[in-house]
C-alpha cells in the first residue's frame, strides 16, 4: 500500500497544507511591480537633528531681512552719533608759606570789608538796682555822593531834623559814589545825652561838620531802624560778677551767629580764609523787663577780609608756579589756607597791608570750553589732537567721534561737547 505525505501528518494540520499544496498548483504568471504607494514621513523623535529643506531659488525673503538690519543699524549709529573732548585741566598742589599785600580796591590783590553787628542778651533776676543815664544807640547808614571817598573823623556829629544829635565813636571812609548810585557805610551811631528822648524812630540825618562845603548837601545818612536804649533814673541792677559770667555766655553765642550771618553774606566769586575775621566785643545798655528782670546785653562786631577768588589764586600762583602764571586759574581746597595780618587793628577799605599764608593749597588752570570747541570744530582726529596738546592749561585730553568710521569733528562748534574733568563748578 503506497502511503502519502498526508499519512504523516496529523489530521489537525491537514485542511491547511492541502489549501497551500492547491496554491502551488496553480501556475505563477510573473509581472511588473507596481511603485509602492507614497507613505507620510515618519515623524522624527524629539532632540534629533533636522536637515533643513532645499529651496532651489534665491533667498529673496533672507536677503531682505538682511538689508533692513543693515539699514536699521546704521540709522540707529547716526542717530546716536557724538562728538566729545574730554578735558583734565592742569593742576599743581603744594604747601604755601608767603607774605602778600593786599591792596584794596585796585592792584594785583583787592580786598573788600564786610562788616556784621549784633546784640544778644542773656536775661536773669535784678540783684540791687541803679541809678543810670544811658545814651540811645542805633544803626545808621551813611551816604557820599561825591566823585571821591569821604573821611568822617571819630565823634563826627549827625543831626535829626528835630535836633538831636548822635556821633560815631570811631572813624569811618565812605566810599566814593554819585548822586544816582552813592557809596554807603553802616556804622553804630551814640545819642549825644542818656534819656529815653533820644529813642527815636527810623529817620535822616545832616553832618553839622560839612556845613557851608559842598560835600554838606551830598553826604548824608539815614537810620533804617530805630534808635534805642536811652534811659535815665534808677532800675533793676546786677553784679559784677554776674554780668561777666552773662556776658561769656553771650560772646559764645555772638561769635557763631555773626559767622552764619557772615558767611550768608560773602558776594559770588569772593572767598573768606581763615584768620581773616576779626571780632570785637562792646557792653550794650541793659534791658529791665517785669518782675525786675534784667536783660544783660552784649554787641559783637565781626570784620571779615574777603578776597575775590580768581585774584587771590592768581597770587598764589605767582609765588608756586614757574610757567604760565599770566593765566586764570581757580582755587580747589582754601578752607585748608590760613591767613594772619601782620598788624592786629581792622583794615580799612582803600589802604594796603601785608598778610602773611600758610596752609595746603590746589590751583587748577582755567580751561574755556567754547575755546576748545572753536579750536576743534571741523578738524581730523590727529589734527585736533596736535591743536590740543599746544594748549597749556590742559593736562590730558580724551577726543571721541561717532559713528566709529567718522574721522572728523563736526564744523559747528556747538555740536561738540566738552566735558572738564573736576570741574569746580559742579562741586558749589
Amino acid at each position: 500500500m503506497n502511503r502519502t505525505i498526508s499519512d504523516i501528518i496529523p489530521p489537525s494540520r491537514r485542511p491547511r497544507m492541502e489549501g497551500m499544496t492547491q496554491a502551488s498548483a496553480t501556475p505563477i504568471t510573473q509581472t511588473t511591480p507596481s511603485t509602492p504607494p507614497t507613505l507620510p514621513p515618519r515623524p522624527l523623535p524629539d532632540g534629533y537633528p533636522r536637515v533643513p529643506k532645499q529651496s532651489g531659488g534665491f533667498p529673496y525673503g533672507t536677503a531682505l531681512a538682511a538689508v533692513i538690519v543693515i539699514a536699521a543699524s546704521v540709522a540707529v549709529l547716526y542717530f546716536f552719533s557724538d562728538a566729545k573732548v574730554t578735558v583734565t585741566p592742569k593742576s599743581l598742589s603744594s604747601p604755601i608759606s608767603a607774605t602778600l599785600t593786599a591792596t584794596g580796591s585796585n592792584g594785583d590783590l583787592p580786598y573788600r570789608i564786610l562788616v556784621e553787628e549784633k546784640v544778644v542778651g542773656s536775661t536773669v533776676p535784678a540783684e540791687s538796682t541803679e541809678t543810670v543815664n544811658d545814651a540811645a544807640q542805633g544803626k545808621i547808614v551813611i551816604a557820599n555822593a561825591q566823585a571821591a571817598p569821604q573821611t568822617l573823623i571819630k565823634n563826627t556829629r549827625f543831626e535829626t531834623s528835630t535836633g538831636l544829635i548822635f556821633r560815631i565813636h570811631e572813624s569811618v571812609n565812605i566810599p566814593a559814589g554819585s548822586v544816582s548810585s552813592p557809596g554807603t557805610k553802616e556804622v553804630t551811631a551814640y545819642a549825644d545825652a542818656g534819656g529815653d528822648t533820644y529813642n527815636i524812630g527810623a529817620t535822616s540825618f545832616t553832618v553839622p561838620g560839612l556845613s557851608g562845603s559842598k560835600a554838606f548837601d551830598l553826604v548824608t545818612a539815614t537810620s533804617n531802624g530805630a534808635m534805642t536804649g536811652g534811659f535815665s533814673g534808677t532800675r533793676g541792677a546786677v553784679t559784677q560778677a554776674t554780668r561777666e559770667a552773662q556776658n561769656a555766655k553771650n560772646r559764645e553765642t555772638l561769635v557763631k551767629e555773626l559767622q552764619e550771618t557772615l558767611a550768608s553774606k560773602i558776594p559770588e566769586g569772593f572767598v573768606l580764609v581763615s584768620g581773616a575775621t576779626f571780632t570785637n566785643f562792646e557792653p550794650a545798655n541793659d534791658t529791665v523787663g517785669k518782675d525786675t528782670m534784667v536783660t544783660i546785653n552784649q554787641r559783637g562786631i565781626l570784620t571779615a577780609i574777603v578776597f575775590p577768588e580768581k585774584t587771590l589764586a592768581k597770587a598764589i600762583a605767582t609765588v608756586l608756579a614757574t610757567t604760565n602764571t599770566e593765566l586764570p586759574v581757580s582755587l580747589r581746597n582754601y578752607q585748608e589756607l590760613r591767613l594772619a595780618p601782620q598788624k592786629k587793628e581792622v583794615p580799612t577799605e582803600d589802604t594796603s597791608f601785608m598778610v602773611d599764608l600758610s596752609g595746603n593749597v590746589e590751583i587748577v588752570w582755567d580751561v574755556d570750553s567754547a575755546k576748545i570747541t572753536g579750536a576743534v570744530a571741523g578738524k581730523t582726529l590727529d589734527s585736533a589732537r596736535t591743536v590740543l596738546q599746544s594748549f597749556p592749561e590742559i593736562d590730558e585730553f580724551k577726543l571721541l567721534v561717532r559713528p566709529f568710521w567718522k574721522k572728523t569733528f563736526p564744523t559747528e562748534p556747538s555740536d561738540i561737547d566738552v566735558e572738564i574733568e573736576g570741574d569746580l563748578k559742579k562741586g558749589q
